[in-house]
């Protein structure tokens, strides 16, 4: 038996998560730690009174502060074997803190300054995003490609399972994208998406320069577990500076790194850390036969572990 552990990205936060959590002395050092080095309250972020968590640069510290905590929490309590992990997106910086890649006050502020650049990039223009349910893909890549050619800005940012993609860009454009995808029948449904960004497009360019410049310096430890690339579909091998300033501006590929999972490191079971259940939906899709868990709560911990290993939480 042998996991592979999912990390939530940016889209899956909710009030109060991480609450719950905080009476665990361990995951609530994790917070007070991680709140220091990203120079932030994040349990007033996670309380979202104020609308907090619609801001790129507060949910992106926090979300992977709360995936950081539960990790721990599940080092500390369980003895899982691990092939692997795959984050999604944001969910990259804490796989690559848990792996052993960077440690967690470098990671928070890394992901602190991440958080910046993609809000400024973001407050530069009105941003869209679409989900693509049951997509005629292939069609579906002619048309954006037809589009960028009439210089239109829409991109195909997700490739998140076989049966859904995100397409991003400008507002406007995406829009427009989604009304002909419609029009020509190329997909089963479209769901517009509330953003604070089109993330994984060239409208994130002069984030992923800042990024560069960012992790120019920063000294990476080789990782103890491997952890697949939504940017090359392949393990991150001591290449984390290009591949985490590229990975801002270009497509993820979700789906492949699961697969990967499955065929590579004998992955027979997922698990999800965060809020939502959306990754182990997609891990169900390239996989029926995957047994997949799901993590975003104390009860749900508790849950885990008493099932799977007859210890109390």
């Amino acid at each position: 038996m042998s996991y592979g552990i999912l990390f939530s990205g940016q889209g899956a936060q909710k009030a109060g998560m991480g609450l719950d959590f905080l009476e665990d002395p361990l995951f609530k050092n994790t917070i007070e730690k991680a709140s220091s080095a990203s120079h932030q309250d994040l349990i007033a972020i996670f309380e979202d009174k104020n609308g907090e968590l619609n801001k790129t640069i507060n949910v992106q510290p926090a979300l992977v502060a709360f995936e950081i905590g539960i990790y721990r929490m599940l080092k500390r309590d369980t003895d899982l074997n691990i092939g692997g992990m795959v984050g999604l997106s944001l969910g990259e910086y804490s796989a690559m803190c848990v792996s052993g890649a960077l440690d967690l006050e470098n990671c928070l502020s890394l992901v602190s300054d991440r958080a910046r650049y993609m809000q400024e990039d973001a407050d530069q223009v009105e941003n869209g995003m679409a989900a693509i349910l049951k997509p005629d893909l292939d069609e579906l890549e002619v048309l954006i490609d037809d589009l960028q050619r009439q210089a239109k800005r829409v991109y195909i940012a997700n490739y998140n399972s076989p049966k859904q993609v995100v397409i991003a860009g400008e507002k406007s454009d995406v829009e427009l994208a989604a009304k002909q995808i419609k029009e020509k029948d190329l997909a089963h449904r479209i769901v517009m998406l509330k953003v604070n960004g089109a993330f994984h497009t060239p409208l994130f360019d002069h984030a992923k320069a800042k990024m560069t410049k960012r992790l120019a310096d920063v000294d990476f430890k080789e990782n103890s577990v491997p952890v697949i690339s939504n940017t090359t579909v392949l393990p991150f091998d001591k290449n984390w500076c290009e591949i985490m300033a590229k990975q801002l501006a270009v497509s993820t590929h979700f789906g492949s790194c699961v697969k990967y999972l499955i065929e590579h490191d004998q992955v027979d079971r997922i698990l999800e850390i965060g809020p939502g259940k959306v990754l182990s939906s997609f891990a169900k899709q390239i996989d029926r036969h995957l047994k997949c868990s799901h993590i975003g709560s104390y009860a749900e911990y508790q849950a885990f572990v008493e099932e799977e290993h007859g210890i109390k939480g």
